[in-house]
């Protein structure tokens, strides 16, 4: 990878940890989670006035955008308003590399490595742990329930992906159009919810806080983060580009510590280093002179 190509995966890294911190200071704002997850993809889908539509059936494509946009950000929009501070949002997240698998291995009989399979558990141990300290610091019980619902809901996404073509556009064209899926539903559930009075006065009432916040998630974060991952993943190996997913958790607390001043303690650091360190047992590939020490020995 080129040292212009390595910087953009950096930075496409760190737009997407800092849109954790984005979604903390859009709820602060006043604006209620669904209809700011709605807004967000209003703004979204904005290049489908441009942009060719994807070659994917429109079912398959509405059902990829209920999964993968109006499932996962309207529980983990919801579940950081429930209280889950931002960046162990960021790590819980996460785990739709695993949840992903495991979904895999039931729909598409898909089986998983050994690695990948040790991986998972000193992930979800560390998510365990992090589980533990519920009702401390900011976190319940809900948000934490609620954010892990919302990463199960990226995997059910990224496994209907699997198989789905490229769109004609590019990356930034099919996100544009998947992000048309989840803004009616998105605003129902506002609207139900939420409640009219609420989503009126939030609107009515909308601050350069909720403003920027609704610009960063759908602009930088959604557009430009998944456009620059597409490019990449276009001119190298997905083994190459994807590992670097794993920074997404550390720039997200990091993000979340300086910005919002958020603090961790030694159980959620613990966690979160067993997180981290699960997503790079199953996503990082050997060097090929260590490949056999991965394999059970064959006898002779």
């Amino acid at each position: 990878m080129t040292p212009a190509h390595l910087a953009l995966a950096v930075l496409t890294t760190v737009l997407w940890g800092f849109n954790f911190v984005m979604i903390q200071v859009g709820l602060q704002s006043g604006l209620p989670p669904l209809l700011m997850a709605a807004l967000r993809f209003m703004v979204a889908a904005i290049p489908v006035l441009w942009l060719p539509r994807p070659k994917i059936p429109w079912r398959r494509l509405v059902a990829i955008g209920l999964f993968l946009f109006l499932g996962q950000f309207a529980l983990l929009f919801t579940g950081m308003a429930a209280g889950m501070p931002p960046g162990l949002a960021s790590v819980v997240q996460q785990s739709q590399a695993f949840l992903t698998a495991l979904i895999a291995a039931a729909v598409l009989r898909e089986r998983p490595s050994a690695r990948a399979v040790a991986g998972m558990a000193v992930a979800f141990s560390g998510l365990a742990l992090i589980g533990t300290t519920a009702g401390s610091g900011g976190m319940t019980a809900l948000g934490l329930g609620l954010c892990l619902l919302g990463a199960a809901s990226w995997a059910g996404g990224n496994v209907l992906l699997r198989g789905a073509g490229s769109s004609p556009g590019g990356p930034v064209a099919l996100m544009a159009w998947l992000g048309l899926v989840p803004i009616l539903p998105l605003l129902g559930l506002s609207l139900a919810i939420e409640g009219p009075a609420a989503v009126g006065a939030a609107l009515a009432g909308i601050n350069l806080s909720g403003v920027a916040a609704v610009l960063y998630l759908a602009v930088p974060s959604t557009l430009v983060g998944y456009g620059i991952w597409g490019f990449l993943m276009a001119r190298y190996p997905a083994t190459t580009v994807a590992p670097f997913a794993l920074l997404v958790p550390i720039s997200g607390a990091a993000s979340a510590a300086l910005v919002t001043g958020e603090s961790f303690g030694a159980a959620r650091l613990a966690g979160m280093a067993l997180v981290v360190a699960g997503l790079g047992v199953g996503a990082l590939t050997l060097p090929a002179r260590w490949r056999g020490r991965d394999r059970a020995p064959t006898s002779r």
